[in-house]
């Protein structure tokens, strides 16, 4: 077994609570569910219309436009989620780092890639 060490420094959340680890926090302490209607598509053809969906999320606050338009909402939400992970970590990657602290990371995955062409940035 590995005596390796995982620390986690930052946190970052996109998700149907709320965009940023304070909203989505605020919104489960007050016992807000993301749950409801569907609205970024049309539903008609479905028996549910209701789901979890991200409302309130500005990409341009984490990627360039360009670069957006270029991305599946699921990986604006992740690199936006790795973006604030930096920043509540209070890492500044512009300065030089001590080599130990140059390694770092930020997993992601996603179980199946586009279910629909992402039309919202063009």
């Amino acid at each position: 077994m590995s005596k390796r060490r995982v620390v986690v420094t930052g946190l970052g959340v996109v998700s149907p609570v709320g965009s940023t680890v304070q909203s989505a926090w605020d919104a489960i302490l007050r016992g807000e569910s993301g749950i409801g209607p569907v609205t970024r598509f049309d539903v008609s053809a479905f028996p549910v219309r209701f789901g979890g969906q991200v409302r309130d999320f500005d990409v341009s606050q984490y990627i360039a436009p360009k670069d957006a338009r270029r991305m599946d909402e699921f990986m604006q939400y992740g690199v936006a989620a790795g973006v604030q992970a930096v920043g509540d970590a209070g890492i500044d990657f512009a300065k030089p780092i001590p080599r130990a602290a140059a390694r770092c990371a930020a997993p992601a995955s996603a179980a199946s890639g586009p279910s629909r062409p992402n039309t919202a940035n063009t």
